[in-house]
Formats: C-alpha cells, sequence, structure tokens
C-alpha cells in the first residue's frame, strides 16, 4: 500500500497551514465597492419606507384634524331652547335641545326638539340655562363637525355664541298652546 495519503486518524496534526490569499490593491477597491453598493441598496430601502411611513402618518394626522378638530361648517339656528343638562360618565359637558323655527313653520304640533348640540363652556351654559324655557326665541351660533371626541360633548355641534333674537315676529307657539283657551266673553271686559 501506498503511505504518501494523510492519515486523519492520528493524533498528529499535520504541519502545513493554509496559504492565505494576498489581496491585491484591484481585488481591494472591487470588494470595497460592492460593500458599498450593498449598504447604498439598504440605504435606499429604509429611505423609501420611511418616507413612505412618514407621507403615510402625515395623512392620518390632517385627517384626524380635518375631522375632529377642524369645523367644516359654521352656521345660525334660531329657536327655543328647551333643555340644557351636564352629562358623560369620565367627561361631564353640557348637552341641549332647541326646537328651531324651520321646525316649528313645518309641523304645528310637534312636541321634541330636533337640533341637540353641546356646550363647551360653563359660561355659555349659564347663558343657556337662563334662556331655557322663558319662551323667549335665541340664535345659536355653532360650528359644525364630521365627527365628536368625548370632552366636546356628544353633539357634533358645538355651540360658540347664544343671543337673543331681536327680529322676533312671532312668538313661542308651545308656550300659546299650554295656556288655556280664554273665552270671546272675557277677552270682551277687558
Amino acid at each position: 500500500m501506498d503511505d504518501n495519503f494523510n492519515d486523519y486518524f492520528t493524533e498528529e496534526a499535520p504541519e502545513e497551514q493554509p496559504v492565505q490569499h494576498q489581496e491585491t490593491e484591484q481585488e481591494r477597491e472591487e470588494r470595497e465597492i460592492k460593500e458599498a453598493t450593498i449598504e447604498r441598496r439598504g440605504y435606499t430601502v429604509k429611505l423609501v419606507l420611511t418616507l413612505i411611513i412618514a407621507a403615510m402618518a402625515l395623512f392620518l394626522g390632517w385627517w384626524i384634524w380635518q375631522h375632529y378638530f377642524q369645523p367644516y361648517r359654521v352656521s345660525q339656528e334660531k329657536g327655543w331652547i328647551m333643555k340644557v343638562s351636564n352629562e358623560g360618565t369620565l367627561f361631564k359637558t353640557y348637552e341641549g335641545e332647541m326646537i328651531s323655527e324651520g321646525y316649528i313653520e313645518d309641523t304645528l304640533v310637534a312636541l321634541h326638539s330636533d337640533f341637540q348640540f353641546s356646550i363647551p363652556t360653563d359660561s355659555l351654559a349659564r347663558e343657556a340655562m337662563r334662556w331655557q324655557g322663558n319662551g323667549q326665541r335665541v340664535i345659536l351660533t355653532y360650528n359644525e363637525y364630521k365627527g365628536n371626541v368625548m370632552w366636546r360633548g356628544n353633539s357634533r355641534h358645538v355651540v360658540t355664541k347664544i343671543e337673543a333674537d331681536s327680529g322676533l315676529v312671532k312668538s313661542n307657539p308651545y308656550k300659546e298652546a299650554a295656556q288655556p283657551a280664554q273665552p270671546a266673553e272675557q277677552e270682551a271686559k277687558k
């Protein structure tokens, strides 16, 4: 048999050291360019993903702002305030109900309110309570939002100003209906 082969089962370690390849200047430059190119590709992917996530976050922030915090309508409503109450479990807010003038003109036998609103401040709530049920027609100026947040109230209509209607032509038909009709004889005596 031939003894010119390496016996790997013996305990002797081979004397030969593996020959290390010496990198030339051109090979080193090519390796560095390849490593830099891979890093740039990774950087580009990270940059694109970061920009996409930032754009989505900006769009979501803009949508939340437009939906919940930017009023899309500022308007006025004329009518009679029927109820103002302090409601809520976590956030106590003032909620009100009003019979609007347009609703009364359409149906003369309306017995419930058609306009519900939230009142953000205590001073406006006190003013609304002053006008509640006294038969005076008021003008509510309010902001209408697309959505409501719990600390602002249950309604999408948030009152910003309450004032008496100085151009009052009609009286409250509910107050007149609540009074008993007087016979024509009593009218003649007066």
